[in-house]
């Protein structure tokens, strides 16, 4: 609400162009329609552009069809040649590591991350993620009973309920390092599930990697016991006090491309420099 007040204030005093840098875009996982809810990221979107917002900068939107929701520019820049520099500088042995996917929708992601680090690929396969579930707010509950006049309505077919089998994984990690890649880390409970796993699967270190370190409730606590070595995120998203809470979390500082993306735009420069080697799937 502040930055759209601010956008206002800045449209109704005849700015020429109005430039939100926003490093982490909310609600970037509400982009598509689950059932009969709402799309919230194009709302926000639609919001922006009615406050007078003519370009944006962010990074890593959880899905790059986002940009197609707003009717001005979007610079979607990339972390993963930060997050892949730390792996080659600070991970001991990265040769004999292996990127892992932690769910068959982040296959991509990690196949661009192995590729470009010459890199195995491993995909965990299994029980569904809570992110991706419709949450129990009651919409299957079933209607009060009242007697109905004439016609009863159409009879449907019934839904086949999707089977959740255990999580396997597709790929060899025994005796390597297993580095997770995502976008995303808020709720960890399927980060330390899938780290479990990898332990019982024979890998002898375990790395997250996420452009946006949320890191709600008490995900420090969580990390902390877990069997995760390491996770690293960008400075996207403050987390100082997290930090704080378990020296496992490691930043990685994006602020340079940030600030090379704004100097370009505000000198009429290019921005395809910024977009050099970024690959299709990234």
């Amino acid at each position: 609400m502040e930055l759209l007040v601010m956008a206002y204030a800045l449209k109704t005093s005849c700015a020429k162009n109005i430039i939100g840098v926003i490093p982490y875009f909310p609600y970037s996982k509400q982009c598509k329609m689950r059932k009969r809810g709402s799309i919230v990221c194009k709302l926000l979107a639609s919001m922006l552009a009615k406050a007078g917002l003519t370009h944006i900068i962010t990074m890593d939107l959880h899905q790059k069809e986002i940009q197609g929701f707003f009717s001005f520019p979007v610079d979607n820049l990339r972390a993963s040649p930060f997050l892949i520099q730390y792996i080659q500088d600070e991970i001991p042995d990265y040769r004999n590591a292996v990127i892992v996917a932690k769910s068959p929708s982040a296959a991509k992601r990690a196949q661009s991350y192995a590729e470009r680090l010459r890199l195995g690929l491993a995909v965990m396969h299994g029980e569904a993620h809570h992110s991706e579930l419709d949450m129990a707010d009651g919409r299957h509950s079933p209607p009060l009973s009242r007697t109905t006049i004439g016609h009863t309505g159409l009879e449907l077919p019934l839904m086949m309920a999707k089977e959740k089998p255990p999580i396997t994984v597709v790929g060899d990690v025994g005796g390597r390092i297993a580095i997770i890649v995502d976008d995303i880390i808020d709720d960890v409970e399927d980060f330390v599930a899938a780290a479990e796993i990898l332990k019982e699967r024979g890998a002898y270190k375990i790395y997250i990697m996420a452009t946006h370190g949320l890191l709600s409730a008490d995900a420090p606590r969580l990390i902390e016991e877990s069997a995760i070595d390491e996770v690293v995120v960008t400075n996207t998203v403050p987390h100082e006090v997290q930090k704080l809470q378990c020296p496992k979390i490691k930043t990685v500082d994006v602020s340079m491309i940030l600030a090379e993306a704004i100097r370009r735009i505000h000198n009429g420069e290019s921005m395809a420099y910024l977009f050099r080697n970024i690959a299709l799937d990234d």
